[in-house]
């Protein structure tokens, strides 16, 4: 294993141990609302705090970026880091919620990191080494075309502005589909893509640290990431389509009809 994903591995199982710890006393946590439905709670910034630890710890000169407001100039290397991702469900007691690490350079994506600690599921990947769980080789699906397949999504809470042209994606692609889940992680959403679990996914106005991990995981798997023109510019447009090539290419065609002008760019 790359020394820097060895200590993204490491951060991540510790992180991952706080959740745990915390989820018999959820309903003692302080939890607070950085906005419309998006939510922090003592866990977040316990296991924000020990994943920058840990990395500090190892890489004092590389850069910090954190959900929970944990940012530090560095080097050419960033971690991009989102402690829990699903804190929604996890203060609910809904079981999908996860860890997010990946380290960039020179702004690409060269390590990643999604653990689901309930589950016991690390999903790593180095970039030109290939995808694996719990060392195990992962690949994106096989599936041919839209018909028979399962998509991840979810819905743009934090952007009401784009609901409409988000649910008519949603009926283009849900007619063509077996069916579509919002399970509320998109980093375990697109891990789930890497390893053929979902054939595919689609999400409007994510934040760099929802799918930086899950976009090298797929990438390393044998899939395609890209904004909704197709191309490189999803983690600063926040607009993300994933899946195997050929329902990469089938959602972008369901979907470019539907977008708004802004969606499109």
């Amino acid at each position: 294993m790359h020394p820097t994903l060895n200590i993204a591995v490491r951060a991540a199982r510790s992180a991952g141990s706080i959740i745990m710890r915390n989820m018999d006393r959820i309903d003692t946590l302080n939890v607070t609302s950085k906005g419309k439905n998006d939510f922090v709670c003592d866990v977040d910034k316990q296991a924000e705090a020990e994943i920058v630890a840990t990395i500090r710890k190892a890489f004092p000169d590389h850069g910090i970026y954190a959900e929970e407001g944990s940012m530090h100039q560095g080097d050419e290397y960033r971690w991009i880091i989102d402690p829990l991702d699903g804190t929604t469900n996890y203060l609910h007691g809904f079981p999908q919620f996860s860890v997010s690490i990946a380290l960039q350079c020179n702004n690409r994506i060269e390590q990643a990191v999604v653990y689901n600690p309930l589950h016991q599921e690390l999903f790593t990947a180095t970039r030109g080494g290939g995808a694996f769980m719990n060392d195990k080789r992962i690949r994106v699906s096989n599936a041919k075309g839209l018909k028979g397949s399962l998509l991840g999504t979810g819905f743009p809470f934090r952007h009401p502005q784009y609901l409409d042209a988000y649910l008519e994606t949603f009926k283009v692609l849900h007619l063509q589909t077996a069916g579509i889940r919002r399970a509320g992680s998109a980093a375990l959403d697109l891990a789930h893509v890497a390893s053929g679990r979902l054939d595919g996914f689609w999400e409007i106005a994510l934040k760099p640290w929802d799918m930086a991990a899950g976009v090298l995981l797929i990438q390393e798997a044998g899939g395609l990431v890209g904004d909704f023109s197709g191309g490189h510019d999803f983690l600063e447009t926040g607009n993300l389509v994933a899946g195997n090539p050929k329902i990469f290419k089938a959602i972008l065609q369901g979907i470019q009809p539907h977008l708004t002008a802004e969606l499109k760019k």
